[in-house]
């Protein structure tokens, strides 16, 4: 809930597995969209009654630049396993004009690219993919880079939290013109 009460207007939950966060978001009178690569979850999340899609970030996305708040829970800085990449992405998705990512950061101070695979629960592995660890120091540096200000820290037990703004001048650290 601490993340929840901090979303604004529209909210694009990224990676929303079986779309807890998009049921208690449009309980709380938000316009909200999960999208997430596996079926099941998307099949769950509608099944409660939330708006999500079988997607990746990295595809055409319904309201790409009008997106007032991204979340990025449960560790999904990883997806791709390029931090940098997946914050500049979702820049393209959120409105220009102020706009919010609240990022769940890993609870150590960590900033690592590996390859994982998921385990089925019966000891069947699935395919390897890309994916990334990030903890708070780390993210904000990334953040920083790719035209996001790191705004308030906070935790929740082990669980870490980052705010990340993004306002109508900002660009990418790496594009920015020297001076």
């Amino acid at each position: 809930m601490s993340v929840l009460r901090r979303c604004e207007g529209a909210v694009l939950d990224i990676g929303c597995g079986p779309g807890r966060l998009v049921s208690a978001l449009r309980a709380l009178g938000h316009l909200v969209l999960g999208i997430d690569i596996n079926r099941a979850a998307v099949e769950r999340t509608a099944d409660t009654g939330g708006a999500a899609l079988c997607r990746s970030v990295f595809e055409r996305l319904p309201g790409e630049g009008l997106w007032n708040t991204a979340l990025l829970m449960d560790g999904n800085i990883g997806i791709g396993g390029d931090p940098p990449v997946l914050l500049e992405r979702i820049g393209s998705l959120v409105t220009p004009r102020a706009s919010l990512l609240l990022v769940e950061a890993a609870a150590h101070d960590v900033d690592e690219r590996l390859q994982v695979r998921f385990d089925d629960g019966h000891g069947r592995l699935g395919m390897s993919f890309p994916w990334a660890r990030v903890g708070v120091a780390a993210l904000r540096r990334t953040a920083a880079a790719t035209g996001w200000q790191p705004g308030e820290h906070w935790s929740v037990g082990d669980r870490h939290f980052l705010e990340l703004k993004r306002s109508s001048g900002s660009r990418p650290a790496h594009t920015q013109e020297q001076g």
